[in-house]
């Protein structure tokens, strides 16, 4: 960066949330919108490196409830799809369909389940194959065609999908659960992202599902962005399949499934937009590419001994296994600084003369503080910054819900950036033309019911006066 090209960055996240997204993705260098393809977008090194730690996070914590990874092939043929009726109705509108060839119609992946379940039918014949847990790094792709936004709404998007078999409905539901509980331990607990787990309502579940569960994050605009979401797919799929094993009593059964699709390139989004301020991103220590950048601070005559130092502590932290980076360009010390401040760079050491024989002075990026320390407490520093990141998000978020007993009331907490809870006479079938009403009224959703919580309706649907029989939050969303 040449002093012509300096960067500057003067927007308020409060005021023009969607600006300062975008000048964030594009002058923290995240992505590129240039790609001559609408709803396909680059991700650059910067944010690639996030999207790496974000898989690593997701896969460690598959991989310790005894998922194992696999890959499958891009391209679904379209028979697959026509094998599970509800399924393939709920897809056909999004899917990107190649030229026909000697196969047939070929599909890009919108979702894995056909080319899974496909195998499935083969691997499976014993009770002692199950349960079987298998999840991808995948890219799928879906024919978007409302405002597509980078990270958020795409026409191609990253994420990981798992699809998890077993000889009961207790062992699948059971699977749901820890779906929800991989969620909140490495999106919550770790990434300081809080989020509502809700029952989608029958008109906004996965298509083949039984039920779908959602995580839903709230964005600085109001709108909430759906986040790793699971579904227990029952009988389903293993009926169309035929993905049968045989028991302990050699008696023949169709197995029970689930699947979990958390997408990085989504959760990046969320994480840029939860903890980020008017300086550019904040991003967690347990999940920054470079968990500390190093700024040595030097005249002419003591560049060599400034420069050693800092290489040295660069040694010491990589022994400690801490990801650090050394800032030896010939920018300014204030370029540096702006320019990793803006990257989210957790924690800065600045070694200048008065650094080389007494402690290193610290600053942290979320408080802006300088604080003088020793090398031994950078971790501890690290992890005292995420768990200020998760405290402050969830105090936001705790204020985020707001009752509602009217229509009117339901409007202005949504112009206020808010969910609305409300009584709500049914998230089943019978419910769909109230949430068509709110649809039409208010450009927002009914997003669902609290899953792991039961919340008791009193009264009437304050959309047609009928009996209330659920609590349902409603949300702007993406």
């Amino acid at each position: 960066m040449t002093k012509k090209e300096k960067i500057t960055f003067n927007i308020s996240k409060e005021k023009n949330f969607s600006e300062w997204y975008s000048e964030i993705l594009n002058k923290a260098e995240i992505t590129d919108i240039r790609y001559n393809v609408k709803g396909f977008t680059v991700i650059r090194p910067f944010g690639a490196l996030i999207i790496e730690r974000l898989y690593d996070l997701w896969e460690s914590e598959l991989q310790e409830k005894r998922h194992k990874p696999c890959f499958f092939p891009t391209v679904i043929p379209e028979k697959n799809f026509k094998k599970e009726a509800i399924h393939v109705k709920g897809f056909s509108p999004d899917v990107f369909w190649l030229k026909p060839i000697g196969e047939g119609n070929l599909a890009l992946r919108p979702t894995s389940e056909t080319a899974f379940y496909q195998l499935y039918s083969l691997w499976i014949r014993s009770w002692r194959d199950l349960p079987l847990k298998l999840y991808q790094r995948a890219n799928v792709f879906r024919l978007e065609t409302k405002a597509t936004r980078p990270l958020i709404r795409a026409r191609e998007f990253l994420w990981i999908e798992s699809h998890d078999v077993f000889a009961t409905r207790k062992e699948a539901e059971a699977q749901v659960q820890e779906d929800i509980s991989i969620t909140e331990q490495a999106m919550h607990q770790k990434l300081g992202i809080p989020f509502l787990a809700l029952k989608r309502p029958e008109w906004d579940k996965f298509p083949g599902a039984e039920y779908t569960i959602g995580s839903d994050v709230l964005m600085p605009d109001g709108r909430v962005i759906q986040q790793p979401s699971t579904h227990l797919l029952t009988q389903g799929f293993s009926k169309s399949f035929n993905i049968k094993f045989k028991d302990e009593k050699g008696k023949e059964q169709h197995v029970w499934q689930t699947c979990y699709g958390p997408a990085m390139s989504r959760i990046l989004a969320s994480l840029i937009a939860v903890h980020g301020d008017d300086s550019g991103l904040i991003l967690p220590f347990c999940i920054s590419p470079a968990q500390v950048i190093i700024i040595p601070i030097y005249k002419t005559k003591n560049k060599r001994k400034i420069l050693k130092k800092a290489q040295e502590v660069e040694k010491k932290l990589k022994q400690e296994n801490i990801r650090a980076e050394i800032d030896d360009t010939e920018k300014t010390p204030g370029e540096k600084f702006f320019f990793w401040e803006l990257r989210g760079i957790p924690l800065r050491i600045e070694i200048g003369e008065k650094e080389l024989k007494g402690k290193l002075t610290l600053f942290l990026r979320d408080t802006k503080e300088r604080v003088k320390v020793n090398l031994t407490e950078i971790n501890k520093k690290g992890e005292a910054l995420d768990k200020r990141l998760k405290q402050k998000a969830d105090k936001n978020f705790k204020n985020a819900v707001v009752d509602c007993k009217s229509a009117e009331d339901v409007k202005t907490a949504l112009a206020k950036k808010k969910i609305a809870r409300c009584n709500f006479c049914s998230i089943s079938k019978k419910g769909e033309k109230c949430a068509e009403t709110v649809e039409k009224k208010f450009l927002a959703f009914v997003q669902g019911i609290l899953h792991n919580k039961k919340e008791k309706a009193k009264g009437k649907c304050i959309f047609c006066n009928k009996k209330a029989e659920n609590v349902v939050y409603i949300a702007k969303s993406y």
